[in-house]
């Protein structure tokens, strides 16, 4: 059989992704196909981070494990600095203010409701009156 020639381009694409071989290993995870990995080589350009990047995934992870591990611990520092009496005024003063407002909340409530349990408390004991004839 005769073999097509290759457009140039995708002979250079070919030698880029020989080059880069972590880009074979992206295609295959499936986040992205070569069509879109082609179009982005073909604008890009082979000089551009973006092909840097995907070499410098591993060194991200880990930069994302330390950055939870960070979070972590700053949280951990911030618990250890609190005063305990100032938490403890903290509270005091959000469960006042909740009471507060479920008081204000049970007055609507109440004016409205009242109604309706009064008027279902005064119904019939039975709720199947039964008549002799």
């Amino acid at each position: 059989m005769a073999k097509k020639k290759l457009h140039p381009s995708v002979v250079k694409f070919k030698e880029f992704v020989k080059n880069h071989p972590e880009l074979v290993q992206e295609v295959r995870k499936g986040n992205t196909t070569w069509q879109e990995m082609y179009e982005d080589w073909y604008l890009l350009g082979e000089d551009d981070p973006k092909w840097n990047k995907s070499s410098n995934d591993k060194d991200g992870k880990s930069e994302e494990k330390e950055k939870k591990t960070d979070w972590l611990g700053t949280i951990m520092g911030a618990v250890k600095n609190m005063d305990p009496e100032q938490v403890q005024g903290q509270i005091h003063n959000i469960s006042q203010a909740l009471g507060a407002i479920q008081g204000v909340l049970s007055q609507f409530q109440g004016s409205k409701g009242g109604g309706k349990q009064s008027s279902n408390s005064s119904g019939p004991a039975h709720p199947f009156s039964f008549r002799q004839d």
